[in-house]
């Protein structure tokens, strides 16, 4: 029932993409009354650094360094982003958080300062755009806080597929920014070891795309971990039937031919 729930939460329109996220990590790792007070004074300081200046550029490049350099949240990309930059007070009190959640995070803190803003994806990351004016936008990296020229922006959308002369900078969808989040916090908690918690996210994941024939091995992967294998039987057989060409399902179909052979474990 908890699940049918925040499944119903997340595929609304009605709440914002951070209280989301914190419904998200509340389900995840059964906590409660995660605080947001840390970014509420992060808003706090951006409001009064732009309060008197009229320009809106000149706010925008205010804003982007208050959050950057006052208050330390440039980073660097990172190969691995472990479980605690997942959860939100924490992550943003350290400074380090995973990149689609501090995306989220920082489309809150603008857009309480008044600018539309959007999240982007460019070939190969998502960006923040932030709306000047009528005319002019600003479109930054949210890890590390630089931000494209026009003819970078031209060279990231020629590798786009399409003609490049139609190609439209479109906002990504809520529901794909929530799977991309699930998705990240479900691999650095496997990678981790937290499989109670990483089978959450599958959960969440397969109630988001109930025929994705990954997130029912990633879910067949974590009930055997958790020594469940009669039911990972199923989603492992699910697997090797959608996708037989596929080198792991190959792998797979050859260990339960081999089990049912010798073990009669399923019958």
């Amino acid at each position: 029932m908890k699940n049918e729930l925040l499944l119903s939460e997340l595929q609304s329109d009605e709440k914002s993409l951070l209280d989301l996220f914190l419904l998200v990590e509340e389900f995840v790792f059964d906590t409660s009354n995660t605080s947001i007070q840390n970014i509420e004074d992060i808003i706090e300081s951006c409001q009064l650094a732009i309060s008197d200046v009229e320009s809106p550029l000149e706010k925008v490049e205010i804003l982007i360094n208050e959050l950057f350099v006052e208050h330390m949240f440039i980073d660097k990309q990172k190969a691995f982003w472990p479980v605690v930059t997942f959860q939100i007070e924490t992550a943003v009190d350290y400074r380090v958080l995973a990149p689609t959640l501090k995306a989220v995070i920082l489309q809150y803190v603008v857009e309480r300062c008044d600018f539309e803003t959007d999240i982007v994806f460019l070939p190969d990351n998502t960006m923040i755009r932030i709306s000047c004016d009528d005319h002019y936008a600003i479109i930054f990296d949210p890890v590390t806080g630089e931000s494209i020229d026009w003819h970078q922006l031209d060279h990231r959308m020629d590798d786009l597929e399409g003609d490049p002369s139609e190609l439209e900078l479109l906002p990504i969808e809520q529901s794909a920014l929530i799977i991309e989040h699930l998705t990240a916090l479900k691999n650095s908690l496997i990678k981790e070891g937290g499989f109670n918690q990483a089978l959450k996210c599958v959960d969440l994941l397969i109630g988001l795309r109930p025929e994705d024939p990954f997130e029912r091995r990633d879910r067949g992967f974590l009930l055997h971990q958790l020594d469940c294998f009669k039911v990972a039987y199923d989603d492992y057989q699910y697997f090797v039937d959608q996708c037989p060409k596929d080198p792991a399902a190959q792998l797979l179909k050859i260990q339960l031919e081999k089990i049912t052979v010798v073990d009669n474990v399923l019958h």
